[in-house]
């Protein structure tokens, strides 16, 4: 089977991105992210998805300011 690098910068749902960087967020403050604006997502029905780049992004961005 073919490995996509798209497919491993994604993570699935907001215990993806917990479990992907434990001590530094948690499910909640991913769904504020979301909901705040501050962390785009990819939405399949009623599951999300959010690519690694992105978040990583955002925490440079937050460094930044």
């Amino acid at each position: 089977m073919e490995t996509n690098v798209a497919d491993i910068d994604l993570l699935k749902g907001a215990k993806g991105v917990e479990a992907a960087y434990p001590g530094v967020l948690t499910q909640w403050q991913v769904y504020k992210m979301v909901e705040t604006g501050q962390l785009p997502v990819i939405r399949k029905g009623r599951r999300l998805y959010f690519r690694r780049s992105d978040i990583e992004a955002s925490f440079q961005s937050e460094i930044a300011a």
